[in-house]
């Protein structure tokens, strides 16, 4: 069973290094590919540094775009998401993602922040359907209609696509991980606005 690790990533030359090395300690995985998603900073070299496939997208066209082309570039039978600029991730974090989906007791698992930080751990308990990290079998990433549509509502259209399949879908707590902030990248006023096009591509991805 062939398993792949896709990560979209925009702008995260500070973090991306740190999280291809903790994924690449995962023995039970067989590919790697991060998806530059048209970045203006170091994301796509520090990626190929770390000796993993790297995509480079010209322009931005959004993280459903950017994980629609990274899971049609391998044949895996599992494709693990995860976020690029994860902190506090560790090997068994993405095992605990792969155990359920390996052994067929879930279609897919969601990774729900726990014990992280407060803001990150407060937004997974109001939204736990939002989170970019999951584990899922190909069949059901490939029923997922318009992801490359879904910019940053891929998550929302994922979960979707569950409920019509009826699928399997089992959380799992990533004890201490958490993420860096858009308003941390951003500053403030800019992290804020990102968070709110964020949550209107979220909304429009519900319909």
């Amino acid at each position: 069973m062939k398993i792949a690790v896709v990560i979209p990533a925009y702008n995260e030359e500070k973090t991306i290094g740190d999280v291809l090395n903790v994924v690449k300690e995962v023995e039970t995985i067989d590919e790697i590919i991060v998806v530059d998603d048209g970045s203006l900073d170091h994301t796509a070299e520090i990626a190929r540094l770390e000796g993993v496939k790297v995509i480079s997208l010209e322009k931005n066209v959004g993280k459903g775009g950017a994980v629609k082309v990274g899971f049609n570039s391998t044949d895996a039978e599992i494709i693990v998401l995860l976020d690029a600029d994860l902190l506090n991730l560790s090997p068994r974090h993405i095992n605990a993602l792969l155990e359920p989906v390996i052994n067929g007791s879930a279609d897919m698992t969601l990774g729900i922040f726990g014990n992280g930080r407060f803001r990150t751990d407060f937004a997974q308990k109001v939204a736990p359907t939002l989170t970019g990290q999951r584990a899922i079998k190909r069949e059901l990433l490939e029923a997922t209609a318009h992801l490359d549509l879904a910019r940053f509502g891929v998550e929302k259209a994922l979960t979707e696509c569950a409920k019509e399949k009826k699928a399997n879908v089992v959380p799992v707590k990533l004890d201490g991980v958490s993420h860096v902030t858009k308003e941390e990248k951003l500053g403030f006023w800019e992290g804020f606005k990102a968070r709110v096009r964020m949550y209107w591509e979220i909304l429009k991805a519900m319909h």
